[in-house]
């Protein structure tokens, strides 16, 4: 699993953007990157959903 966002993680996101990045951009891209992290803690932890029960929850 990769490391928490820590101040120099969040940098790093930072330094990777456009130049003309806006500061909605940046937390955008921050929070959608901190979205999936969580995503990616809460499957660690074997608390996902099964792929069969999430295509019944989309109608698939």
């Amino acid at each position: 699993m990769q490391e928490p966002f820590t101040r120099d993680r969040i940098i790093e996101v930072l330094k990777a953007m456009p130049a003309d990045a806006t500061v909605d951009d940046a937390i955008e891209r921050l929070v959608f990157l901190a979205k999936i992290e969580s995503g990616l803690a809460e499957l660690d932890r074997s608390e996902g959903v099964p792929h069969d029960e999430a295509k019944s929850r989309f109608g698939l």
